[in-house]
């Protein structure tokens, strides 16, 4: 089978119009674009790298309702989010987990007297640590938000506990290896987000097949692909109503049409609107790094929750167990978006102090870190404020741009995972307006790609797997179903006769890969890598996978040597550049 992702290029330029052009594969875009479709609106989506490469690569892997917007009166933006977290525990359970959080507390009552200026300035005057006091308010607020019960800040439908508190002894008792000086602990509930770019796949293929072979009355009623994908191709220019994409594959240059054009592409949104023709400055991310380490002795200090605190400068920071590893993050940096994005040194060194100040006994160092990831937050400009205390709600500028005179383009100033599906539906009212047309469905409560119909107890998933036992086994059907969710059923009939483990990374097999090459918009090795997978996040890619890993996706999409070759190649540059990852390919593994 060929790539599939050449397949939409080719849709593209033989129907070069739609009525909605969205520019920007992250998940916000991605949401925006599954809304639209399930409207039966014509939509076009453009990524110029790979799905959720970018910032929605880079998050840390939580969604939550953020309790600490509370700090900055984002009552609105709170009360959405925790809304948005509980559905995401019902419509993608496959992917999003409830997550115990705990917060170390240290004093009783700091930050009391600086909370209202904070509050009032917005981040105004030195950080103070947040006390018992303080957090204790701030979370039965948070409750308030989430609890379902009726009231000023109530949000239907809770689905996570209550938060709790422990003094000093049954802190540790719950902890054993937490620095000794606590004096309290509070706990309290958020989502993990176990697998993001998963998700935003399952919700990408969800937004292609609700427009496959639809009817499009306003196209004379034929029957077409009204909702079409193509990632690597990217927006370089605008004139006369048109953009100009380039395929980052072969260099060809072609042009699209729209009514409507949605700019989604995050921190690039001013960077966007340049190449389109305008000049704006709506855009003020932060950086955001995180290191992940293979340290078994802080992973079992977890306890299967996350660590969420503040170091002296005041700065909010996360230790957090996931896949057998432990992410340590994360950053609030200014970040010039022209400029290289990148874990530096003085981070590591940050996160590793923050960790012996909480667990002072356990030892992590450099050669502990498997994987590092960074991105830049979508945050609006922000001038002189602290990069705390910049709004995380998000809005949607109408920005006239010479190149496109007469098609409105809708750029989109803020958003984060939690929110999307949210923020998906505001974009998509926006532009249905602009094209005089009413919504005919909501997002709300429908169900996402592999988290449809998924077990919702450890017996109900016994149940489905137990159904697979004659073909794969039970143990694997298991394993498969945390992987997909229940879209782990056309994986396993994907699965032929002589299927068997990869060599090197047993816990894949050679069919599975080739068939998410096949049907997942692979483009190139490190899509699969990085995104498709969790190996290299895990610290289980080595050179012989990578190069077991080329020949089984070259396999699949048809790759001859020299192209397996410099994907290869170019995997292990974009790992040691982004990730630190280093692979050692010799030149007669580039010809393998």
């Amino acid at each position: 089978m060929s790539d599939t992702t050449r397949i939409d290029i080719e849709s593209l330029t033989a129907r070069p119009h739609a009525q909605v052009l969205i520019i920007g594969g992250g998940i916000n875009g991605i949401g925006t674009f599954r809304d639209l479709a399930l409207q039966g609106v014509d939509v076009m989506l453009i990524e110029r790298d790979d799905w959720a490469s970018g910032a929605s690569a880079a998050s840390s892997h939580m969604i939550h309702g953020g309790i600490r917007y509370l700090e900055n009166g984002e009552f609105r933006l709170v009360k959405e989010s925790v809304t948005e977290r509980n559905g995401l525990l019902r419509i993608a359970p496959h992917y999003v987990k409830p997550l115990p959080t705990t917060i170390p507390i240290f004093s009783t009552f700091s930050g009391i007297a600086s909370a209202p200026l904070r509050f009032l300035r917005h981040g105004a005057g030195k950080p103070k640590e947040r006390g018992a006091a303080l957090i204790k308010i701030g979370l039965a607020i948070y409750d308030a938000f989430s609890s379902g019960r009726d009231g000023l800040f109530a949000s239907r439908g809770g689905v996570v506990p209550p938060h709790r508190f422990h003094g000093h002894v049954e802190s540790l008792r719950e902890l054993p290896k937490l620095n000794p000086a606590v004096k309290y602990t509070a706990t309290y509930y958020d989502g993990s987000l176990v697998n993001p770019e998963r998700l935003a796949l399952d919700v990408l293929l969800d937004g292609i097949a609700a427009g496959a072979g639809a009817t499009a009355p306003a196209l004379g009623g034929g029957r077409i692909d009204t909702a079409r994908a193509a990632n690597y191709l990217a927006a370089v220019d605008a004139h006369d109503d048109r953009v100009t994409v380039r395929d980052q594959l072969t260099g060809e240059e072609f042009e699209l049409t729209a009514d409507v054009v949605v700019n989604a592409t995050g921190p690039w949104t001013d960077l966007t609107n340049g190449l389109l023709g305008t000049e704006t400055r709506l855009m003020g991310g932060t950086k955001g790094s995180h290191v992940v380490v293979d340290n078994p002795e802080l992973y079992e200090a977890c306890a299967g929750r996350e660590l969420f605190f503040e170091h002296r400068d005041g700065r909010i920071v996360l230790v957090y167990p996931l896949h057998g590893k432990v992410i340590i993050g994360t950053t609030d940096l200014e970040q010039d978006m022209a400029q290289p994005i990148e874990v530096t040194d003085a981070e590591i060194d940050y996160f590793f102090e923050l960790v012996r100040d909480v667990f002072p006994t356990i030892h992590v160092g450099r050669e502990q870190i498997v994987f590092r990831f960074v991105g830049v937050r979508p945050l609006p400009r922000h001038d002189d404020t602290q990069p705390g205390f910049v709004s995380r709600d998000y809005r949607i500028v109408e920005s006239p741009l010479p190149g496109l005179p007469k098609t409105p383009v809708l750029s989109l100033v803020g958003g984060k995972w939690t929110t999307f599906r949210a923020l998906g539906e505001h974009l998509a009212n926006e532009a249905l307006a602009k094209l005089g047309r009413e919504r005919l469905v909501s997002t709300a409560g429908m169900a996402i790609g592999g988290g449809r119909d998924f077990p919702t107890t450890d017996a109900g998933a016994e149940v489905w797997a137990a159904a697979y036992a004659d073909t794969v086994g039970v143990e694997r059907a298991a394993r498969l179903l945390d992987r997909y969710g229940t879209k782990a059923a056309e994986v396993i009939q994907a699965l032929g006769e002589g299927d068997r483990p990869l060599a090197s990374a047993p816990e894949y097999s050679r069919d599975e890969i080739a068939h998410v090459a096949r049907t997942e918009q692979v483009v190139h090795l490190i899509d699969v890598l990085t995104r498709r997978t969790n190996i290299a996040f895990r610290g289980a890619l080595t050179t012989q996978s990578a190069r077991e890993l080329a020949e089984v996706v070259g396999d699949a999409l048809g790759w001859d040597d020299a192209r397996r070759a410099s994907e290869l190649a170019d995997a292990a540059d974009r790992l040691a550049e982004k990730h630190g990852v280093v692979l050692e390919l010799s030149e007669e593994a580039n010809h393998a």
